[in-house]
């Protein structure tokens, strides 16, 4: 998958997070899951955004975690909210579930294929150097 069309995914999750919210009820469960909802849900975008402009390879993996672990506090919120029946359109609230684990699968991956991508670089410059001090 390529950057952009994984960003615009990551854009239109942070939309349909802000749909659900819009629609919770305006009780105290309904007001402290959206207000939770809303920052761990559209986070990922922000914080991917944020990652393709990492410093190092190092930095890059730390933004993905972060950008993971955002995306597990929404689907654990999205599930509470689902199973205290609080949403509007239970489509919604499925199709947000199934994106937020697809977007989890793909990140999963991703700081995985960098880990292996920073270990080969740090690999490859300790057989560089012992080559170059022989």
């Amino acid at each position: 998958m390529k950057k952009i069309e994984l960003e615009e995914r990551l854009i239109d999750f942070s939309v349909l997070i802000i749909e659900i919210v819009n629609e919770l009820p305006n009780t105290k469960a309904g007001n402290h899951l959206a207000g939770q909802l809303v920052r761990s849900g559209t986070s990922p975008a922000l914080n991917y955004g944020e990652a393709q402009s990492a410093e190092s390879r190092k930095d890059f993996v730390h933004k993905i975690k972060v950008v993971l672990k955002e995306l597990r506090e929404t689907f654990i919120c999205l599930q509470i909210i689902n199973k205290a029946k609080l949403y509007q359109s239970e489509k919604k609230i499925q199709s947000a579930l199934i994106e937020n684990n697809e977007l989890i699968s793909i990140f999963v991956k991703s700081v995985e294929t960098a880990k292996r991508n920073m270990e080969s670089e740090i690999n490859s410059q300790k057989n560089k150097s012992k080559i170059f001090n022989r």
